[in-house]
C-alpha cells in the first residue's frame, strides 16, 4: 500500500517573499550622491555663432595639478594651504594692481553700478592627478569665492552671504561671479 506524499502549500511562501521584498524596499536607505556642486552654462542655441573670446592674461589665474599631485598656481609651486589665499587676492585685487584682474563697471539690478572683476580661475590637471587632491583644490577655489562673497556681503549688507535673503545673494553672485574654468585633463603619456 502506498502512502500519499503530502504537498507543501507554496502560495503563502510567495506572499511572504513579496512582503519581505516590500519591507526591505521601504526600510533601506540609499546613500546620497556626493560630488561637485556646479552650475553649468546653458546649452548653446543651435543657430548661435561660435565666437572665440579673448581673455587678457592678467585676468587669468592658472592652477595646474601635476600627475604627482604637485600644485602650480600663479606661476609658483605652492602647498594646498596657500591656494585659497592666493585665489582670494586674485579675485578681490584689493590694491588694484596691474598684474591682477581688471574690473568692469556693471549695473546690478537691485544694487546699482559696481566694478566687477573680470578674473577667471583656470584649473588644469593631468589624468594622473589623484581624485583626492583634485577635490581639495576644487574646495579651496570655492572657499576663495565664498570668502570674497562674504566680504562683499559684510560691506554692503552687514551680514555673511549665507544669512542674506535670496535677492541679496543674487546681488552677491552678480558682484562676485564664480568663474572657474576647467580644462580637459591632459594625458602626459602621449
Amino acid at each position: 500500500m502506498s502512502r500519499p506524499i503530502p504537498e507543501v502549500n507554496a502560495g503563502s511562501t510567495a506572499d511572504i517573499a513579496f512582503l519581505l521584498l516590500i519591507f526591505f524596499l521601504v526600510t533601506t536607505t540609499m546613500g546620497a550622491d556626493s560630488g561637485l556642486q556646479r552650475r553649468l552654462p546653458p546649452m548653446p542655441d543651435e543657430n548661435q555663432k561660435v565666437e572665440d573670446i579673448k581673455i587678457n592674461r592678467r585676468n587669468t589665474f592658472i592652477v595646474k595639478i601635476s600627475e604627482r599631485d604637485g600644485i602650480l598656481a600663479g606661476g609658483q609651486v605652492i602647498d594646498i594651504s596657500q591656494l585659497k589665499d592666493l585665489a582670494v587676492e586674485f579675485l578681490s585685487n584689493p590694491n588694484n594692481l596691474e598684474n591682477l584682474p581688471e574690473r568692469e563697471e556693471k549695473f546690478i539690478e537691485g544694487f546699482g553700478k559696481f566694478a566687477v572683476s573680470k578674473g577667471v580661475i583656470s584649473l588644469q590637471n593631468t589624468r594622473g592627478t589623484s581624485y583626492n587632491v583634485y577635490l581639495k583644490v576644487q574646495n579651496e577655489l570655492v572657499k576663495a569665492v565664498n570668502e570674497v562673497r562674504d566680504e562683499f556681503a559684510m560691506q554692503n549688507f552687514g551680514k555673511k552671504y549665507a544669512a542674506l535673503t535670496e535677492d541679496e545673494q543674487r546681488i552677491c553672485r552678480d558682484a562676485v561671479p564664480q568663474n572657474i574654468s576647467e580644462a580637459e585633463p591632459k594625458d602626459i603619456k602621449k
